[in-house]
């Protein structure tokens, strides 16, 4: 059973929502897998790592690299998010008016920490990208970015530590073929470029 977290917005008083997960862009970049969880229309979404655990939320950090202001009718933004490891592409509009307003007021370079929902889409050339639609982003500072890192890191190796016992890692194995060792590699070249 995912863990989940009590929503403090306006929704009734037993709806909860998915834990956001800490993952490396590099991790994110190789999702190949959205499954829903239920029939109904309103059931959870999720993304599966290929180190083994489902997600219907991110929590990530890093530098705010690019911002584009796009559409005029259906106005959003797109915009880069680099963490040691690679790039997240996030976007936030008129669906998550909060994040739009947060985002139209930061300038890139700024260190960023960002909430959202990880979808997989089909870019112009064919290839399935990840893209995170945007529920908060804030401007944080290089301390809030390493310890990220660190429990970013933390999460990864743990995920790898039990992967092949829990549902989800069997079935990454099977969708992914995983190699363990990259995804070691990736934590480690993230911790080794942690500017402290």
């Amino acid at each position: 059973m995912p863990a989940v977290e009590r929503d403090s917005g306006q929704a009734s008083p037993s709806f909860e929502r998915e834990a956001a997960k800490r993952v490396f862009a590099a991790e994110l970049r190789e999702v190949r897998v959205q499954f829903k969880e239920g029939e109904d229309r309103k059931s959870p979404g999720f993304i599966l790592f290929p180190t083994g655990e489902r997600a219907n939320r991110i929590f990530i950090v890093g530098t705010l690299t690019e911002k584009e202001r796009r559409g005029e009718q259906n106005l959003y933004y797109q915009a880069r998010v680099a963490d040691p490891t690679g790039t997240f592409y996030i976007m936030a509009g008129s669906y998550q008016p909060d994040a739009m307003q947060q985002m139209a007021m930061i300038e890139p370079p700024s260190f960023v920490a960002v909430i959202g929902k990880p979808t997989l889409f089909e870019g112009q050339s064919g290839a399935t990208r990840v893209s995170v639609r945007a529920e908060s982003i804030s401007v944080v500072d290089a301390e809030t970015r390493n310890i990220w890192i660190l429990d970013t890191a933390r999460s990864t190796l743990k995920r790898i530590e039990s992967f092949g016992n829990t549902e989800d890692s069997k079935r990454a194995r099977e969708q992914y073929n995983t190699d363990l060792q990259i995804y070691r590699k990736m934590v480690y070249d993230a911790l080794a470029q942690m500017k402290i």
